[in-house]
């Protein structure tokens, strides 16, 4: 009888086996807030939003970094950094974080 191999190929994070909840939603969070600084860095008017939502990123994604263990983790959380620091640049670039409200 032929043996068969069971193929079981799912996106994760834990590729150590062990859970890791802090890491993955702190990935997931730098994710989401580097995505909306990078949309909105697009448009002039949003640079309130694109600033503040990629200096959140920012700090989420680096003490995500300090205290990741696996590597796939350590990428998602990389993606969001570099997404969430060209939104806030390019926010502070349009008006800052106050954008002339003080």
């Amino acid at each position: 009888m032929a043996q068969h191999a069971e193929r079981t190929h799912h996106l994760t994070f834990n590729t150590d086996g062990q859970p890791h909840p802090l890491v993955n939603s702190l990935a997931i969070v730098t994710l989401v807030l580097g995505g909306i600084a990078v949309i909105s860095s697009a448009f002039n008017s949003l640079h309130l939003l694109s600033s503040w939502t990629g200096l959140v990123g920012i700090f989420t994604g680096g003490y995500g970094q300090f205290i990741s263990v696996t590597t796939p983790e350590r990428f998602a959380l990389i993606i969001g950094l570099g997404m969430s620091a060209v939104g806030f640049y390019i926010g502070v670039a349009h008006g800052g974080l106050t954008g002339g409200l003080w």
